[in-house]
C-alpha cells in the first residue's frame, strides 16, 4: 500500500516575511495615489476667480478663453505641402472671377467642334496659380434665403450684359444696386410659374414623384427657384459662354448649379439620376450627331422620366416667324427629334403651347424586342453606365437593368420625396453598391445625425441661417446632406472621381443631388459661391497625389469670404492641415470630434465669419 507523500514544512517566520513585504509594497503604493489626488484636486477646483490648470478644449467658435488643442510637437504627416509657411499673397484684381477649368484664355487653344471649348479644360500641374482669389470692389454678405431668390447685390455680380440683352425676356433686371430676378425666361417671359404650371398638367410635379430636375442651358435658373417652392431640387447647368455669369447668378441667388455643357464627355452625373430633364431654348442639336445628345438625356434619366423641350422647333407653326426661321426647316428639326425619340422607345405625351413631353419606359423590355423594328441604335456594351468622368459620349442606348416583366421598374422604383430620403436606395437593395447593406444605410445616418448635431454645437451660424449653399467634398452615402433635411439649404454632394465605391447613383436615388470630381482640379463652379464646406477624409484620400495647398486654394476659390469650413480627418493630417489654414488666412482652430479626446479623428474648423 503506497504510503501518502508530505511536502516538507517551511518555518512560520519564514512564511510571514513575503505576506509582510506584499502588505508595505500596498500600503506605500496606496499612499502616494491619495496624496496625489488630494493634490490634483485642490488644482481643478475652480472658484470664481480661479482657473483650472488643465486645458480646456476648444468646442465653440465663440469661446475666447478656451485653449487650441495643439499636436504640434507630437505628430508628422508625409503631405505634399509647401514648406513655406508665410501667408499666400492675392491675386491680381483680374481674377476675381476666375474659374481654372473654364477660363476663357485657356478654351481658345481648343478647336470649337461641338462647342468642345466649353468643355473643362484645366490647367497642368506647373500652370497652377498659387494665389488667394480677390472679392470685386464693393462686395456685401449675400441676402439669406429666400431673399436672396429675388435679390442680388450687383456689386457681388458686376455683369449687366443679361439685364440688357435679355430685358425683354424679363432673366434679371438692375434697379439702383440691386439685382431683382421677377422670373422671366426665354420660354416663359410672363413668368416661370405659369410655365411650370402648365407643365404641372401633364407631369406629377406636387406628389412627390419628381424630386431631382436636371436643366439644361438654364439662364439665371428661375426654372429651378419655381420648382424648389414645390419641393422639388433642380440641378442647373449651363456653360461660361456669351451670356457672362448665369450660372454664377444662379449660385448667388441660393440655387443648386454648376458649369458644364453637352460636348463631347458624359455629364458628369451617373445613370438613373434625373426623374425629369429640361431644355428651354438651349440651343443643343438634339438630333445631330447620330443623336447622342438626346442618348445622353436618356441615359441620365430614371426609368419613367420625362423630358421637356420647349423653344425652338416646339410650335414652330406658330413661332418661326419671331425666331427669323424658314418653317421647313423648323418641321425637319422637329420630324428628326420626334423620329430618334422613337428609336430610344421614348413616348411622346404632350405637346401643348411652348413644351413638348417625352417619357423613357420604366424597362427595355419591349425596347428589345422592338429594336429591329424601330431600328434603334444599339445598345452599349461593356461600358460603365455610371462612369461619367472624362468618359466620352457614344452614339449607343444605355441599357436599364434587367427586368422580368413589362411592368417591372428596372433597378428598382423609388419612394415618393420625402420618404425616398431616409429609406434604403434600390442601389443598396439590390447589392449593386459593394459593401453597403440596408443596415449600414441606417446606421449611416444615425451616425451623421449625431456629428451634425455636433456641427451646431460649435457654428452658431447653423441655427442663424447663414448657411445656403453647401458642398460635401466626400458625400459617401449622403448622410450629411439628408441629416440637413431640416434646414433651409442645399447640398452639392460630391463622389471623388477614383473613390473605391460608386455612391453617387444611390445618392440621387434618395432624392439628393451631386456630382464627380477629381479634387486634385478646380470645380466647375464660380469663386465665392458656396457657404459651407464639408472635407471628410479628403486629405487624407489625395495626399500621395497632389499638393494639399492646391486643395486648400480651391477651397478658398468656391468658399463665400464670410464662409465656414469643417475638415474631418486623422489628427497627423489635421495638424498639417492647420498650418496651411493660417497661410490661407483663416480664422481655425481644432477641436476633437464627437468620438472625444481619445479618438484619432480630430476636426479643424474654419469660420471666417469671427471678426478677429
Amino acid at each position: 500500500m503506497a504510503k501518502p507523500h508530505f511536502s516538507p514544512c517551511l518555518p512560520l517566520t519564514i512564511q510571514r516575511k513575503p505576506l509582510v513585504w506584499l502588505l508595505s509594497v500596498s500600503f506605500l503604493c496606496s499612499l502616494s495615489y491619495f496624496l496625489g489626488s488630494y493634490k490634483n484636486s485642490k488644482s481643478l477646483i475652480q472658484t470664481p476667480n480661479s482657473t483650472p490648470n488643465c486645458p480646456e478644449f476648444n468646442l465653440s467658435n465663440t469661446s475666447t478663453s478656451s485653449t487650441p488643442l495643439d499636436f504640434e510637437p507630437h505628430h508628422t504627416a508625409s503631405l505634399h505641402e509647401s514648406i513655406d509657411l508665410s501667408p499666400l499673397e492675392f491675386c491680381p484684381k483680374n481674377y476675381t472671377d476666375y474659374c481654372p477649368c473654364q477660363d476663357p484664355f485657356r478654351e481658345r487653344k481648343f478647336n470649337n467642334g461641338k462647342v468642345f471649348r466649353r468643355e473643362r479644360h484645366c490647367p497642368e500641374r506647373d500652370e497652377i496659380v498659387r494665389c488667394l482669389i480677390p472679392r470685386p470692389i464693393g462686395y456685401k454678405t449675400p441676402f439669406s434665403w429666400p431673399k436672396s431668390r429675388d435679390f442680388a447685390w450687383f456689386a457681388n455680380v458686376p455683369y449687366n450684359r443679361l439685364t440688357v440683352s435679355k430685358a425683354i425676356q424679363n432673366w434679371v433686371r438692375l434697379e439702383g444696386d440691386l439685382l431683382v430676378f421677377p422670373g422671366g425666361g426665354t420660354s416663359f417671359i410672363n413668368g416661370v410659374k405659369g410655365y411650370v404650371g402648365e407643365i404641372g398638367k401633364v407631369i406629377p410635379l406636387m406628389t412627390g414623384e419628381i424630386r431631382t430636375v436636371l436643366d439644361i442651358g438654364c439662364g439665371v435658373a428661375s426654372f429651378g427657384a419655381r420648382l424648389m417652392d414645390l419641393n422639388i431640387l433642380t440641378m442647373s447647368m449651363a456653360p461660361r459662354d456669351i451670356h457672362e455669369a448665369q450660372v454664377q447668378f444662379a449660385l448667388e441667388r441660393g440655387l443648386p448649379a454648376m458649369l458644364g455643357v453637352l460636348s463631347t464627355y458624359r455629364l458628369q452625373f451617373p445613370s438613373r439620376s434625373f426623374d425629369m430633364a429640361h431644355c428651354s431654348r438651349c440651343l443643343v442639336q438634339w438630333a445631330g450627331y447620330d443623336g447622342v445628345y438626346l442618348m445622353e438625356i436618356d441615359r441620365v434619366l430614371r426609368p419613367g422620366g420625362y423630358f421637356v423641350l420647349s423653344g425652338p422647333p416646339i410650335s414652330w407653326r406658330t413661332n418661326y416667324k419671331g425666331w427669323e426661321r424658314r418653317p421647313q426647316d423648323l418641321q425637319t428639326e422637329q420630324d428628326a427629334i420626334e423620329n430618334l425619340a422613337r428609336r430610344l422607345c421614348w413616348k411622346k405625351i404632350a405637346e401643348r403651347g411652348p413644351f413638348a413631353v417625352w417619357r423613357k419606359p420604366t424597362n427595355h423590355v419591349h425596347c428589345i424586342r422592338k429594336s429591329k423594328i424601330l431600328q434603334s441604335p444599339p445598345f452599349c456594351e461593356a461600358i460603365d453606365p455610371d462612369a461619367a468622368w472624362y468618359k466620352k459620349m457614344e452614339a449607343c442606348i444605355t441599357p436599364l437593368p434587367r427586368a422580368e416583366g413589362i411592368k417591372e421598374i428596372a433597378g428598382g422604383a423609388v419612394r415618393k420625396f420625402p420618404k425616398r430620403l431616409s429609406t434604403a436606395p434600390p442601389r443598396i437593395v439590390r447589392g449593386s453598391v459593394e459593401g453597403i447593406t440596408a443596415e449600414i444605410f441606417n446606421q449611416d445616418n444615425h451616425l451623421w445625425d449625431r456629428r451634425l448635431s455636433h456641427y451646431t454645437s460649435v457654428l452658431s451660424s447653423f441655427n442663424a441661417g447663414k448657411y445656403r449653399n453647401i458642398m460635401d467634398m466626400n458625400a459617401e452615402l449622403g448622410g450629411f446632406a439628408a441629416a440637413l433635411s431640416k434646414y433651409p439649404v442645399w447640398v452639392m454632394n460630391v463622389v471623388p472621381s477614383d473613390s473605391k465605391n460608386n455612391t453617387l447613383g444611390m445618392i440621387y436615388e434618395r432624392g439628393l443631388i451631386g456630382t464627380y470630381m477629381d479634387w486634385c482640379e478646380a470645380f466647375s463652379t464660380y469663386p465665392r459661391t458656396y457657404d459651407l464646406i464639408h472635407s471628410n477624409g479628403i486629405l487624407s484620400m489625395y495626399m500621395d497625389k497632389c499638393d494639399i495647398l492646391d486643395i486648400f486654394l480651391e477651397m478658398d476659390r468656391i468658399l463665400r469670404p464670410e464662409g465656414a469650413i469643417i475638415i474631418r480627418d486623422h489628427v497627423d493630417v489635421i495638424v498639417k492641415a492647420k498650418r496651411v489654414a493660417d497661410r490661407m488666412r483663416w480664422h481655425s482652430w481644432i477641436s476633437h470630434s464627437e468620438h472625444g479626446p481619445f479618438h484619432p479623428e480630430k476636426i479643424l474648423f474654419v469660420d471666417n465669419s469671427v471678426k478677429v
